[in-house]
C-alpha cells in the first residue's frame, strides 16, 4: 500500500488522474517485463502510452514511482471501513482484503504480480519499498486505530500493524517463490495465523 492513495479518488477530476496513472503504469510494466527496467526510458514509456514525457512527470516523479504505485489502496480502506464494527481488526483486514481481490480480473492480478517481481529483482526498488513499507503501515495504523478507538501513535497500535505488514510481506514473498500460489490464499494464511496468536 502506497501513502499517495490514502484518500480514495472521490471526484471526477481524481477519478480520470488514477485511470490515466493506471494505463501509465500499464505501459511502464509491459515495457520492463519486455526489455528490462534499466533499459526501459522514461520517454519510451511515454510514447506508449501516448503521452509527452512532460505528462508523465505530472503523474511519477521517476520510473521507481511508477512501479511502486498502487491503486489498490483507496479500494482497501473503503472495504475495511466498511466491515461491521465489532468484528476482530485482522478478521475486518481478512474480508476486507478478500472483497477487493477477489474482484480482480487475471489481468488485473499478473499485472500486480509483475509489480512485486520488479520491486524485489531490482535493487533501488527493494530501497524504495522500504520507505513505501513505513507509509503502508502508518495507513495501516491509521485504519486500525479509527477502528478501535485509540491513537494511531499507541505503541501497542503500531506494533499491531507492523505485525499485519509484516504477514502480507510472508505472502509476497512467498509468491516469488511459488508464483503459481494463490496469493489470495496466502495473504488469507498469513492474517489468520497472526489472528491466532502466531503459534510455534
Amino acid at each position: 500500500m502506497a501513502s499517495d492513495t490514502m484518500q480514495p479518488p472521490r471526484g471526477l477530476r481524481e477519478r480520470k488522474k488514477a485511470k490515466t496513472k493506471a494505463a501509465i503504469q500499464h505501459h511502464a510494466l509491459r515495457l520492463f517485463q519486455q526489455q528490462g527496467y534499466d533499459a526501459t526510458t522514461v520517454e519510451q514509456i511515454a510514447e506508449a502510452a501516448e503521452i509527452s514525457p512532460s505528462t508523465f512527470f505530472r503523474y511519477f516523479p521517476n520510473k521507481e514511482d511508477v512501479v511502486l504505485y498502487d491503486e489498490l489502496d483507496p479500494l482497501f480502506v473503503d472495504a475495511f471501513d466498511a466491515q461491521p464494527a465489532g468484528l476482530n481488526p485482522i478478521e475486518a483486514m481478512r474480508r476486507a482484503f478478500r472483497d477487493v481481490f477477489l474482484r480482480l480480473s487475471d489481468e488485473d492480478m499478473e499485472q500486480m504480480w509483475r509489480r512485486t517481481q520488479l520491486v524485489l529483482g531490482v535493487p533501488e526498488l527493494r530501497m524504495r519499498m522500504l520507505d513505501q513499507l513505513v507509509d503502508a503501515m502508518q495507513l495501516v495504523s491509521t485504519q486500525l486505530a479509527k477502528r478501535i478507538g485509540r491513537s494511531a501513535d499507541d505503541f501497542v497500535v503500531r506494533t499491531y500493524a507492523g505485525a499485519v505488514m509484516g504477514a502480507m510481506l510472508s505472502a509476497m514473498i512467498t509468491l516469488t517463490g511459488d508464483p503459481q500460489a494463490n496469493f489470495i490464499e496466502q495473504v488469507d494464511a498469513s492474517l489468520a495465523y497472526l489472528q491466532a496468536g502466531m503459534p510455534l
